[in-house]
């Protein structure tokens, strides 16, 4: 039998002649066959090669799978279309669960185009997510040879050393990425966290100082301002605001910190006074105008609040979030009709905002939440806070499966959402048990959430500044309700 004289219409056939390696059916041997295949006029589409070398590599042959990728991943394919049509063969291959066929995918395009830094990204995350830390690292390590000026790729090699815990391999790491990258601003930035969060204050202080000398951006004076508040100098945070804010006044967060400072020293009328002046410089960022609303509201000037938050919607209409928190003043105050009333005209505005259809659902009576939780998937299906409530509404219904199936929802439509990991976990710990709140707990610190409403209110309280995820994960939940 002439093994490379071949007629079958599936190529994945063949793929068990790599489990006789005397054959030599590896890289050689897919060439000839190749040939042979063609002589005797046969042809398959590029996507039926493919098809063939996920085939072969859920058969366990790997060998052959690369092979076939390698050979015939650059069929058919316009010089123009390479990267494009590769990156996403690569992620059709890892939908599909062919790790092997998307590794060799990415090695072939790098080997095509050594010098992309988006391959280069992209195959990092792959690795992250599908390989060990030693193929991450190993990637990253010819990917910063070959893109010495991609900051990503450095970042990611130092977080990944530091995440092992080899705190001198980061720091490295980032001085070679200092070289290639003199100014660069995420670079010095990630240098001052990993020192500030090993609680080498000093060094990260005097990074911050040559940052601020040789790159004096607005982000490295507001990450200065932050140590020393985080450090409890306040009169220091305060100094390096007023010096943020002197070369870029329209910076937002250091705005905020000015009004926050003041407000922890006790200095209401200094807090008003920024915030006041920050709601004229930066009319359009909402936070702004949240925090001048909820000062006067904590001092008990409810009219002042609303006024606050009137004239913020008058500058930024169709805002979901103002909406909201005119909703919440009534809330709070205890005006129920005036709440539902504001609602009202909040939904009729924004007829599709998840955020108000969340709210909306808990302030009806609860026979009526299912109802109203059912328009709500019917004008926003795939909005995190919708999806959140609706968990919600299960887990006061104690079903307890779909409520499980619903956070997993929320939590693959949005990672980055802190609010439904937290959620989730508060689930976990009164209904689950240990396996379930350590799953839940573990996908949490790989997803490294970072925003939402409950979440923010622990990570970004000072106290807890160099809390990570699986740290402030457990806090949120201490403080959530369980819903009734």
């Amino acid at each position: 039998m002439d093994l490379y004289c071949v007629t079958e219409t599936s190529f994945a056939k063949l793929s068990v002649i790599n489990f006789f390696p005397n054959w030599g059916f590896g890289e050689i041997g897919v060439k000839k066959a190749l040939t042979s295949l063609a002589a005797n006029g046969v042809e398959l589409s590029r996507d039926q090669w493919i098809k063939d070398a996920i085939e072969a590599e859920k058969a366990g042959s790997v060998l052959t799978c690369q092979a076939i990728t390698k050979h015939v991943i650059g069929i058919d394919v316009e010089e123009e279309d390479k990267k494009d049509t590769w990156l996403e063969d690569a992620d059709q291959c890892a939908t599909e669960g062919a790790i092997e066929c998307a590794r060799a995918v990415y090695a072939h395009a790098l080997s095509v185009f050594p010098t992309k830094k988006s391959i280069w990204t992209r195959a990092a995350y792959f690795e992250k997510q599908h390989g060990t830390r030693e193929t991450l690292e190993l990637l990253l390590d010819k990917a910063v040879e070959s893109c010495p000026k991609a900051e990503v790729l450095w970042l990611m090699g130092a977080k990944s050393k530091w995440m092992a815990g080899d705190v001198q391999a980061a720091r490295s790491q980032l001085s070679r990425a200092f070289r290639a990258n003199p100014n660069a601003e995420e670079i010095w930035l990630a240098a001052v966290k990993l020192e500030s969060e090993n609680n080498e204050y000093d060094r990260a202080r005097k990074l911050l100082f040559k940052a601020r000398t040789s790159a004096p951006t607005a982000r490295v004076l507001m990450k200065s301002a932050k140590l020393e508040w985080s450090l409890g100098n306040l009169d220091g945070a305060l100094e390096l605001v007023e010096e943020g804010l002197k070369q870029f006044p329209d910076f937002p967060k250091l705005h905020m910190m000015r009004g926050q400072i003041h407000y922890c020293q006790k200095n209401l009328a200094g807090a008003r006074e920024a915030y006041g002046e920050a709601v004229k410089k930066c009319t359009t960022c909402v936070p702004l105008w949240l925090l001048s609303s909820r000062l006067e509201e904590s001092c008990g000037n409810l009219t002042k609040a609303r006024s606050i938050i009137e004239k913020a919607r008058l500058r930024n209409p169709q805002n979901p979030e103002l909406w909201l928190e005119a909703v919440r003043i009534e809330r709070r105050a205890g005006f129920t009709d005036i709440a539902n009333a504001m609602m009202a005209r909040a939904m009729q505005e924004c007829p599709n905002s998840g955020l108000l259809w969340a709210e909306a659902i808990f302030m009806e009576p609860r026979p009526q939440r299912k109802t109203k939780s059912v328009d709500a998937m019917k004008k926003c299906d795939h909005d995190p806070h919708v999806l959140l409530a609706v968990s919600k509404l299960f887990w006061a219904e104690r079903a307890i499966t779909k409520c499980r199936e619903w956070f997993g929802r929320v939590v693959k439509l949005d990672p980055d959402f802190g609010d439904a990991w937290a959620h989730w976990y508060a689930f976990e710990l009164q209904h689950g048990n240990l396996e379930f709140q350590a799953e839940v707990m573990k996908r949490c610190l790989e997803a490294e959430p970072r925003h939402g409403e409950e979440w923010c209110k622990v990570a970004k309280d000072m106290k807890n500044w160099c809390l990570k995820p699986n740290e402030i994960l457990p806090i949120v939940a201490g403080k959530l309700v369980a819903p009734v």
